[in-house]
């Protein structure tokens, strides 16, 4: 629930942070987590530094005060879409000098170029391959006052010559957006996120604030670690995000499910896939499907202009679906996905949430689908209980609140479910309503073999889904979809899954089942 102010109840003159946020920016309103995030930056910033270059009380007293000492190092956990840009932006035009913000992607950091130039707060942008000369104009804007916001990554300064002249501009406030990417990236691909804390401790700048939207203790650990060694003063708001309504949808074809939610869910939609080649498989039987132009895929291996091109179609889009690695998200600003649907699951819960959260970011109801086989639960199984890993395993096959277990991951507050599929069930159960249960793709082929233990060959089998489903397909979207591969991975995942098996002897090459349900999880609950 935000907190809004109207002209008629804020003295925009009095309130510097109100007035700057409305001039600026023309935000009308604030959060109560984001005036405390920019009154601590603020409040840390005046006891560090005596801007008429006298010592007085205030910095006496700041080194007496740990607790004012560590408010100038914050770790601040906001949900996606609450607004964390704005408590470095209202600050960057406050103080004097200069803002630094460190992102972890080149797309991110020209989307929020293009939005502080827009909001008239004039920027500098130092990334790699840039000439001699496009580097000395951004340091005579940053000296003569023409700029007071710098945007850099983490490899950009690693640059020793390029920090060193950066210090001796004197930097008033460091900002590192999505600093989970620290943990998450730094302890594999990036390594440059490592360096942070050398980096931070070369610029000393009197304020450094990390931000992000999502943070395990454990994440937030190795964060405070590195930037902070280990001492930060953490602000999180509520964990929850109300507006996102969690589904999961038991699936061993997930390519095919994820056709027939992009058809009957609400657009605009985004298919978050494991790898490159995922998005543009998926994208091509999406266009394949139902035509040239439904869909478009995004990835980190397409040049610049061809991201740009893609951001733009999306972001103007009403009905469009993307589909997409992790590398699109972070910090785009579309607010009307109404569907987040994950063909494969990512590592941790917290990555999860942080893409399912790309939903809604306008207040409304948006839905986030994770998509689940036989073969995730059977690759996930050897996770220790507990673990980071594990919770994302344990969302998906719960038969309590999924939206508790994501809290839990993050080490949030309890929570009563606005949505999620199995309490929807339960109050729909409360109610004397009727459940239609979603029936994964893999119990027919499962109660076939049953059924008709010894009678199915591999052949016989995939023939008789392969007729079953594409009838199905023509009731659900007037079209049929299915292909004799897609078949074969529902079969191959029940036999991975070790749910039916070949027999040797007798009936040599003829199915059986090896338990008597396929998944408890799969077929107790009910989907979306």
């Amino acid at each position: 629930m935000k907190e809004e102010y109207s002209s008629d109840e804020v003295d925009y003159e009095s309130d510097i942070v109100a007035g700057t946020a409305f001039h600026n920016f023309g935000i009308k309103y604030l959060f109560p987590w984001q005036r405390m995030v920019i009154a601590n930056i603020l409040e840390a910033f005046d006891i560090r530094v005596d801007l008429h270059g006298e010592k007085n009380r205030k910095q006496i007293e700041f080194f007496e005060n740990e607790d004012s000492y560590v408010r100038g190092k914050q770790i601040v956990l906001l949900p996606t879409g609450a607004g964390k840009s704005l408590c470095f932006l209202v600050p960057a035009v406050v103080l004097p000098g200069i803002t630094m913000v460190i992102y972890p992607l080149l797309a991110l950091m020209t989307d929020q170029y293009r939005r502080m130039t827009e909001g008239s707060l004039q920027a500098v942008m130092f990334r790699g391959g840039q000439t001699e000369e496009e580097r000395n104009e951004n340091f005579e804007k940053l000296r003569t006052g023409q700029a007071k916001v710098i945007i850099a990554n983490p490899e950009v300064l690693q640059n020793i010559a390029l920090l060193g002249k950066i210090k001796e501009l004197g930097i008033s406030h460091v900002a590192i957006d999505e600093a989970h990417c620290v943990s998450e990236w730094g302890d594999s691909f990036r390594p440059s996120y490592l360096k942070l804390g050398e980096i931070l401790t070369t610029l000393n700048p009197p304020v450094i604030t990390a931000f992000t939207a999502t943070a395990s203790p454990t994440v937030l650990s190795r964060i405070s670690e590195i930037l902070f060694s280990g001492e930060a003063h953490v602000v999180r708001s509520e964990a929850d995000r109300q507006n996102i309504h969690y589904f999961v949808r038991y699936a061993a074809a997930k390519k095919k499910e994820a056709l027939i939610l992009s058809q009957k869910e609400d657009r605009p939609l985004i298919i978050f896939c494991g790898t490159r080649n995922r998005t543009e498989e998926m994208s091509r039987e999406l266009n394949a499907c139902f035509g040239s132009g439904f869909s478009k895929f995004y990835h980190a291996g397409l040049e610049k202009s061809e991201k740009d091109k893609i951001e733009k179609w999306f972001f103007d889009s009403e009905d469009g679906v993307l589909c997409a690695t992790c590398a699109y998200g972070m910090g785009v600003d579309k607010k009307n996905i109404h569907t987040v649907i994950h063909l494969d699951p990512p590592q941790t819960a917290e990555a999860y949430i942080q893409e399912a959260g790309r939903g809604g970011r306008d207040g409304s109801v948006a839905k986030a689908i994770l998509l689940w086989s036989p073969e995730d639960s059977l690759r996930t199984s050897s996770y220790p209980e507990g673990s980071r890993e594990a919770a994302l395993r344990q969302f998906a096959e719960t038969k309590e609140c999924r939206r508790q277990i994501l809290l839990d991951a993050l080490g949030a507050e309890k929570a009563v479910c606005s949505g999620c599929d199995l309490c929807n069930n339960r109050l729909l159960v409360k109610n004397g309503k009727k459940i239609i249960a979603q029936k994964p793709d893999y119990e027919l082929a499962y109660l076939l073999v049953k059924r008709g233990k010894h009678f199915y060959t591999q052949k016989s089998l995939e023939e008789e889904l392969y007729a079953r489903n594409n009838r199905t397909s023509v009731l659900e979207i007037g079209r049929k979809i299915w292909t004799h591969s897609d078949v074969q991975e529902v079969v191959q995942n029940l036999e991975i899954g070790g749910r039916i098996k070949k027999d040797r002897f007798l009936w040599k090459n003829c199915y059986s089942v090896v338990s008597s349900s396929v998944s408890a999880s799969a077929l107790d609950s009910s989907g979306s």
